[in-house]
């Protein structure tokens, strides 16, 4: 048994010894964490409006601890359960009076003097059963919750923890669940039926014990109105209003994105705080995904079971919408697959950077002729969509039209090691392997991308040149940063003078060209696709139209739109232009009007071109003169224009061979190569192939007036022959040009002759397998001959 000292002074210390153990205990008998059970991870919106919710992982509706709780639900709550809760030190000793008074004359428990601070102390106590030396505990620790919290901090505490029936925990979460809305928003009924409900939560219920419900609710509306807290009208209404039948659903806004934030932001964080407050516009995240439904009703005629959307902010790269997939098109055809984020084939999406490339490395100006003719690499042969070609065509048009031949050899003039970089310093992500893995496939959809990392680029590209206006012709290095679905601020860096990736004039002429990108219609042909603003615009579909995007941008918002099956089942008509742009265009139409971007003189320079090629002039070229970016100046001089010598009728060409120097003519000729001019020929009728020689005249033995041409195959190659269905082998069609349309050309295969054609110069061969040698000759004595193999 304890000896307690005998004399004075040691009964002093040890007196205060005690009393600093019993302070130190009282200063630490509070748990800290008050707290700890799991919440539910919560998505609002850039103004705390709720977009979508997961109940926490032990079941339960609760959501994270509120900072402030709303005035009406503050006087009912008090009113209701603690009216001296801002006048006691944590617990009521009038209130326990009267509940020692009561319980005396019921001889049983009926009132528990609990004040609210003592409530959170229970709530945070679980499972501590209720008994008088119970409830002394929670009075100390409601005193010593006092001394650690403020007023309104103990309110929220509560408001948090409070249950409201079934596994609905908290004011928030109960006011989402019963009233669809934010507790800001509650009306005077509603908040006074959510305060009598933390009292007897199994009991009263709104699903059940309705009329009990609704009398205790009254009954405090009327001890409001009695304080002075609402008038007698406001009375009269509230009491008027029905009771919720049972609990709402949550807003579910945007399921896609809180999947990617539980993944990104919570599935590996040690913070106990699980609501995100994001970029987005619920309005526009609202709007964005009924247009995304009212397309798919279309859409899944055709089997097409996926589409997604992502609208950014320019200026901030915040994302303002993000609808990662179509809503409710079933788990079978994957609606659970956040598209956005998903690696998808590009198709023609990358164009336009290849563009803005050339145009920075002064290797192309937006008029300059690119060729447009059938090729064949190394087994590769690439088409245009619409398998049509022009023979030459600008290069802002081979844009506008997404015409994929043009973009090969552009790519080829380019370089792909450099092309590979270039998407890497804009940042895709997902490009991950060498150059040489991709091969030129590259710029028409050999590439996987993102719906994110994309549009986040054309977003960039944007921001790049709008900050080149207000930078003063300096470049920010945060131009090119990821985009963000929450808020934050980029570190602030030392302006640079020269671009990091792409530079404002070879933006400002991919966009003007993007401008003016075109669709074609139902007959083929090509017209505008009309807009209500000016938009930078570019769509792409990937081979065997498994993917159909669209990406459009003003300066100050970016939209990327996709279209397709999450399972990449391709389906006809799954076309970038007729499936994923309709949806761009709608989505514009919810964002105010931009102005159109201002044009980067300091960069720019007004260059004299020749007007047929779009190259530099040359002396003996039409000179036409446009604004075009500084680095302009280093693209070579029109090659097209060449001088030729005709006769004094200029309907013949001639040479020193049969004429005399002074009796010649001497006039510029635009000279396209024959296969060139052969299908240029049709979509220009005013071209003017070179006159004949002169009968008796020679002709220069310049490869380049050389009138033949091989079409296909175009240089040496091996050549696999499919097999018809009989099993037998198919004929192989080989086909050449000629400058003179009415030129015989004769044809000849291993040295022994097959035939000759007029016009139309094209053979169907079945030659054996092995090499072999084609030979061609007009009638001018022209020789032209290709090797070629035919695969076993």
């Amino acid at each position: 048994m304890l000896k307690l000292p005998q004399n004075t002074y040691t009964k002093k210390c040890f007196g205060a010894i005690l009393l600093i153990v019993l302070l130190i205990a009282y200063y630490c008998c509070l748990p800290n964490p008050l707290f700890k059970d799991s919440t539910c991870i919560v998505l609002n919106d850039k103004d705390g409006q709720l977009l979508g919710a997961r109940i926490a992982v032990d079941g339960q509706w609760r959501f994270p601890y509120i900072n402030g709780v709303p005035n009406k639900f503050t006087k009912a709550i008090t009113t209701f359960e603690d009216h001296r809760f801002f006048q006691h030190p944590g617990f009521d000793i009038i209130g326990i009076g009267r509940a020692i008074t009561q319980n005396w004359k019921a001889k049983k428990v009926v009132s528990g003097a609990s004040t609210i601070s003592m409530q959170v102390i229970r709530l945070a106590r679980k499972g501590k059963a209720r008994s008088f030396i119970e409830k002394i505990k929670e009075l100390i620790l409601a005193t010593r919750l006092e001394l650690t919290f403020t007023k309104e901090e103990i309110l929220a505490l509560y408001a948090s923890h409070a249950p409201f029936g079934g596994n609905v925990v908290g004011l928030e979460t109960a006011s989402w669940r019963y009233f669809g809305k934010q507790p800001a928003l509650l009306s005077w009924a509603e908040a006074a039926m959510l305060a009598v409900l933390p009292n007897s939560p199994a009991l009263i219920h709104p699903g059940r014990n309705r009329a009990a419900l609704l009398k205790k609710r009254n009954r405090l509306l009327q001890r409001l109105f009695e304080v002075g807290y609402i008038d007698e009208l406001q009375l009269s209404l509230s009491k008027e209003e029905s009771l919720p039948t049972k609990p709402l659903p949550l807003p579910n806004l945007a399921p896609h994105l809180l999947d990617r934030v539980q993944q990104e932001v919570f599935a590996t964080s040690t913070n106990t705080i699980t609501r995100l407050t994001t970029t987005i516009d619920v309005e526009l995240q609202t709007f964005a995904t009924q247009i995304i439904q009212k397309h798919q009703h279309q859409l899944k005629g055709n089997n097409i079971h996926n589409s997604a959307a992502l609208l950014l902010e320019v200026e901030s790269g915040q994302v303002l919408a993000y609808v990662g997939n179509t809503i409710n098109t079933g788990k079978e055809h994957g609606e659970q697959v956040d598209i956005i984020k998903a690696p998808r084939s590009t198709g023609s999406i990358l164009k336009p950077f290849l563009y803005a490339g050339l145009l920075q490395e002064g290797q192309l100006l937006p008029n300059s002729l690119v060729t447009d003719i059938p090729i064949q690499m190394n087994g590769y042969q690439p088409k245009n969509f619409h398998e049509s070609y022009d023979g030459v065509v600008p290069a802002s048009q081979a844009l506008i039209r997404s015409l994929n031949v043009p973009f090969i050899k552009l790519l080829q003039l380019y370089g792909l090691e450099k092309f590979h970089f270039l998407l890497q310093q804009l940042g895709l992500s997902t490009i991950r392997q060498p150059a040489n893995h991709y091969g030129l496939p590259l710029i028409l959809g050999g590439a996987e991308g993102t719906l994110w990392d994309i549009t986040n680029v054309y977003r960039s590209m944007a921001k790049t040149l709008n900050n080149y206006t207000t930078l003063n012709g300096a470049y920010d290095p945060n131009d090119f940063m990821f985009a963000s679905y929450s808020p934050i601020e980029n570190p602030s860096k030392d302006l640079l003078k020269e671009a990091p990736v792409l530079n404002a004039a070879s933006i400002y002429y991919t966009f003007e060209a993007m401008k003016k990108v075109e669709r074609p219609n139902a007959a083929g042909n090509w017209k505008q696709f009309n807009s209500s603003q000016k938009i930078a615009w570019k769509t792409g579909t990937s081979i065997g139209f498994r993917d159909a995007w669209a990406i459009g941008v003003t300066s100050k918002y970016a939209i990327g739109v996709w279209v397709g099956n999450a399972d990449g089942e391709g389906r006809p008509g799954l076309v970038g232009v007729q499936t994923a742009a309709p949806i761009l265009f709608d989505l514009f139409d919810l964002l105010p009007t931009a102005d159109w971007f201002d044009l980067p003189y300091d960069e720019c320079v007004a260059l004299p071109i020749c007007k047929e090629s779009g190259y530099r002039a040359s002396t003996i070229c039409t000179p036409d003169t446009i604004w075009a970016p500084i680095s302009g100046q280093q693209v070579p001089l029109c090659k097209y224009h060449q001088m030729i010598h005709l006769d004094s009728t200029r309907k013949n060409q001639v040479s020193s061979n049969c004429i005399s120097p002074n009796e010649m003519r001497h006039e510029p000729w635009f000279i396209l190569p024959p296969g060139e001019a052969h299908y240029y020929q049709f979509i220009s009728p005013s071209y003017q192939a070179l006159p004949p020689y002169l009968e008796g005249c020679i002709g220069s033995n310049n490869s380049s007036t050389i009138p033949m041409e091989m079409i296909y195959p175009k240089q040496s190659t091996k050549i696999t022959i499919p097999r018809n269905i009989d099993g037998s082998m198919s004929k192989t069609v080989f086909k050449a040009a000629h400058r003179d349309p009415l030129s015989i050309i004769y044809w000849h295969l291993d040295e022994a002759y097959i035939g000759s054609t007029q016009s139309f110069h094209h053979q169907a061969l079945d030659p054996y397998p092995g090499k072999h040698l084609l030979t061609l000759i007009d009638e001018q004595g022209n020789r032209l001959e290709q090797f070629f193999e035919i695969a076993q």
